[in-house]
């Protein structure tokens, strides 16, 4: 199999879990939540400062379906994560390659 095509493969199936099947995740709270209601300090937590965010609590505001809110919010979490990870991928195959030939030479003279 090609690199393309294994990057498009990949690419599919991370938008795929993370438009759809992101749905189906479970409803409980995760561990540190459920810890918290169980000792009873649930009531004190605070809101994060990014609270109001465009993809806070892993839904898109202004979304009012709740199943396309959260697939919308996966899908954008997939994409911004490529950008991201694609810009630094590039920041660092862009250095120049140390010339070995030079190093060498260097060494011998001095």
């Amino acid at each position: 199999m090609s690199t393309r095509r294994l990057f498009a493969v990949a690419l599919v199936v991370s938008l795929l879990l993370a438009g759809v099947a992101s749905y189906y995740a479970s409803a409980h709270p995760d561990g540190l939540e459920y810890v918290a209601e169980q000792t009873g300090f649930s009531d004190a937590a605070e809101d994060s400062a990014t609270a109001d965010s465009p993809l806070a609590d892993y839904q898109t505001s202004g979304v009012d379906d709740a199943r396309v809110s959260g697939g919308l919010a996966g899908v954008i979490g997939v994409v911004v994560m490529l950008v991201l990870s694609t810009g630094l991928f590039w920041l660092v195959r862009r250095r120049e390659p140390r010339d070995a030939d030079a190093d060498q030479r260097a060494q011998s003279e001095a």
